[in-house]
């Protein structure tokens, strides 16, 4: 697949047009960014390792019966994947309380959930991304009723699958973020999933395994993403 211009270039990832209009290139860089970019800085080979983790989850729900947009791998920083129109919202599952979820309750981070939780954040870097519900989706327009229930969905069984899967390579999923966007009339998981949008804790230990590292100045930051790729992709 021929890459042409660029057209879009995010915090992490870069998307190139390709001769066909439905398919896109996406490369991952080793840009690291936190607090609403605010933070800045580079982890080494993180772009080649997201990509990898990403293939390698991605293939995994699409076997489970999840559509997404990645379509294969095409080198060590870049996957091939659909178009998807995306919608401006950010989709967080919680299994346990770490983050903003800590600070907003005021609960330690640790605690467990007696039920799994479901945010929807407005994707507006200009806004810091605010939390919304259903009732703002539908008052800006931003996707139907119908796309959001296939949504959630969707996002809580990703959630179902990607526990089991990730316990037996001892990482706990503590939370994760997910985007969703059009193709074709039907909803499809876009983006990433990486240590960069999800918290992986180590079953044994609890260490972070994951962009908290980052954010949070905690040191082996690119051990722990190498350490997420050797279990996810290389066990």
């Amino acid at each position: 697949m021929e890459k042409r211009e660029k057209i879009y270039e995010g915090k992490a990832k870069v998307l190139y047009a390709t001769e066909d209009p439905n398919f896109l290139i996406q490369y991952f860089k080793d840009d690291a960014t936190a607090f609403n970019a605010q933070k800045r800085g580079t982890i080494r080979e993180k772009g080649l390792l997201n990509n990898q983790i990403s293939s390698t989850l991605f293939q995994f729900l699409e076997g489970a019966g999840i559509e997404t947009h990645f379509v294969r791998t095409l080198g060590e920083r870049e996957m091939l994947v659909k178009r998807l129109e995306i919608l401006p919202i950010e989709v967080v599952v919680r299994n346990i309380v770490a983050g903003s979820l800590s600070q907003r309750l005021g609960l330690p981070e640790g605690t467990p959930l007696a039920g799994t939780i479901l945010e929807f954040y407005y994707k507006r870097d200009d806004l810091g991304d605010p939390m919304i519900n259903e009732y703002h989706i539908r008052a800006l327009g931003l996707a139907t009723e119908e796309e959001m229930a296939r949504v959630s969905a969707m996002a809580l069984r990703i959630n179902v699958l990607l526990q089991p899967f990730l316990e037996k390579r001892g990482l706990r999923l503590i939370d994760a973020k997910y985007e969703f966007g059009r193709y074709e009339g039907r909803i499809l998981l876009g983006d990433e999933i990486s240590p960069d949008g999800c918290r992986f804790w180590d079953m044994e230990t609890d260490e972070k395994m994951d962009k908290d590292r980052f954010r949070r100045d905690l040191g082996r930051v690119e051990e722990v993403y190498q350490e997420v790729w050797r279990r996810v992709c290389a066990a």
